[in-house]
């Protein structure tokens, strides 16, 4: 399956090396194999023990048009050891770095890697890709994702049930396996009891200090789990929009998860879910493909107006969006901040319409259309 980045990753190749990021089973490694069988190279692995002997020794083939290197930030002082390989690589061999885990999540200090790379993260398949790739209708594809999610093998499974086995599967062994590269081990129980109360509490501010409690650990504890989460690629995180950045990181966040099939909830639910990875997959292609500084948040006021989610672009906001399953009366926070928040495009996307309408300042979208204009 052609991904939306692929284009994009060989462009970049062509002046400096990448480094493809994104959670586990998204794509990377496919992505990979897909150019190496295109263009000639070779794969290593630093996980596997073979590979990681020859990553070590740097043993790779130097005809090696494209050479990959994976999961290379576990190793200590990746950064000083990547800018020798780089450096000193021969004249026209391509250098695409890939990893599961957030890889500024590694400070190990040693040398910067600033002017030598472009950085691209590779999220599940949308509406978009699953309608290039099957010849799906929009309504199709959307109903497809609820079901499934967009992670390849999942989505691309012959029944639910494959989809199903391959979800529990994956969520016990992140968080089984891949915590331990961040925390104690007697700390994944905590934090795997952590993340099945977070499937629940999907699209709501959320109180980290009334989770604590439950948990019996102090807020700041579980700070650091969350981030953990979120390193992992598990969960992500919406903050508020405020032109004070400190105030907008003290105020409560919301948590969305990038398989919507890890959603306990009912449609709406899973639906803004959805909206929230499509969304957050949008803003990270404008960063990562335009270089534009562009973010995802959502607001609310003291009184209790909130829109689910808007779309900063440096500081100002260009994008208002509410999400509803059926409702296709304008929401009355939405019309507020369209009217507030200046010259700002408002949508209401709704899952269940038939048809675009405007209502004001606001436009109110089938979802299904909706996602599939999104560039990514």
């Amino acid at each position: 399956m052609q991904r939306y980045l692929d284009q994009r990753v060989q462009a970049d190749l062509a002046s400096k090396m990448v480094f493809l990021t994104g959670p586990r089973q998204v794509g990377k490694t496919t992505l990979s194999r897909q150019l190496i069988a295109q263009r000639g190279g070779q794969y290593l692995n630093y996980d596997v023990a073979a590979d990681r002997a020859i990553i070590l020794n740097q043993r790779w083939s130097p005809q090696a048009s494209l050479l990959v290197l994976d999961e290379v930030h576990k190793m200590p002082s990746w950064k000083a050891w990547l800018k020798g390989v780089y450096d000193g690589k021969p004249p026209g061999q391509q250098l695409l770095v890939t990893g599961s885990a957030r890889m500024d999540t590694f400070r190990q200090g040693g040398e910067s890697l600033a002017g030598r790379f472009f950085g691209l993260r590779l999220h599940p398949i949308s509406v978009r890709e699953w309608c290039d790739h099957t010849g799906a209708e929009p309504e199709a594809a959307l109903a497809h994702l609820l079901e499934r999610g967009g992670f390849p093998e999942p989505c691309l499974a012959p029944d639910a049930t494959g989809a199903q086995r391959w979800r529990r599967q994956y969520f016990d062994g992140l968080v089984r396996n891949d915590v331990l590269e961040f925390s104690r081990i007697q700390e994944v129980a905590a934090i795997r009891l952590f993340a099945e109360m977070l499937r629940s509490r999907v699209g709501s501010p959320l109180s980290l200090a009334s989770i604590a409690r439950d948990l019996a650990v102090s807020p700041v504890t579980l700070k650091k789990y969350l981030a953990i989460l979120e390193a992992l690629y598990i969960v992500f995180v919406v903050r508020p929009w405020h032109h004070n950045i400190g105030r907008s990181v003290l105020q409560a966040p919301k948590v969305y998860f990038f398989d919507t099939g890890l959603v306990e909830g009912d449609e709406g639910i899973r639906f803004e879910n959805l909206m929230a990875t499509a969304l957050l997959k949008q803003v990270q292609w404008q960063h990562d493909v335009l270089g534009q500084e562009a973010g995802l948040h959502y607001l609310r006021t003291k009184d209790g107006a909130e829109v689910d989610f808007a779309i900063s672009e440096g500081k100002r906001l260009t994008h208002l969006v509410e999400c509803k399953l059926s409702d296709d009366k304008p929401h009355r926070a939405l019309l507020r901040f369209a009217s507030e928040q200046g010259p700002v495009q408002a949508v209401q996307v709704v899952r269940n319409v038939r048809h675009a309408f405007a209502a004001g300042a606001v436009e109110v979208a089938p979802a299904p259309a909706y996602l599939r204009g999104l560039a990514a």
